[in-house]
């Protein structure tokens, strides 16, 4: 009887997290020919099947980055090829079932181009932005990190720390 009401609080004090959408940049995310980018290669499931979630879990990322963005900013980007992390080897598992594996010498890299503006509809950051983590492997991350793209994800938000966030905040100190 006792649990009802502890579970009833925790769901109250949860609820404006949960409900906290509305904060961030509006993303506007495109992709380009995802047939001719460099590695998003299934393995276990049928390639079509691996695209949706490549984009799935992307669009995750990008919005996750963009809720860090200043409210009412627009952020439109257009993903025009990726490398995942590792490569498709056939003969690793036996039996001719393809497997990724995972080394240093398969870099994570993305290219997209993206367009930032704020509130009035002004140019904060247009560009094309070409990202490669060479040193991927030697990130410090969680033992229990299971993410398939948990490489990927780490590299676009470095990169958003280092290179967006500055641009983003220099903007607003000049306006």
């Amino acid at each position: 009887m006792k649990t009802f009401p502890i579970a009833l609080i925790s769901l109250a004090l949860a609820a404006p997290v949960m409900s906290d959408t509305g904060s961030g940049a509006e993303l506007e995310l495109k992709w380009h020919d995802m047939e001719k980018f460099t590695d998003v290669r299934a393995t276990n499931s049928t390639q079509s099947q691996f695209h949706d979630r490549v984009k799935r879990e992307f669009e995750d990322i990008f919005q996750q980055l963009a809720s860090q963005l200043p409210e009412g900013y627009s952020w439109q980007a257009t993903i025009t090829d990726i490398d995942l992390a590792g490569h498709v080897d056939y003969f690793v598992a036996g039996a001719g079932n393809p497997l990724r594996v995972v080394e240093d010498i398969h870099s994570p890299a993305i290219t997209f181009t993206h367009v930032l503006t704020d509130k009035q509809g002004e140019v904060v950051v247009s560009k094309e932005t070409k990202l490669r983590d060479m040193g991927f492997m030697h990130s410090l991350r969680p033992t229990n990190d299971d993410d398939a793209f948990r490489y990927e994800e780490q590299m676009l938000e470095d990169w958003f720390k280092k290179e967006l966030e500055p641009k983003v905040s220099d903007y607003a100190r000049v306006k």
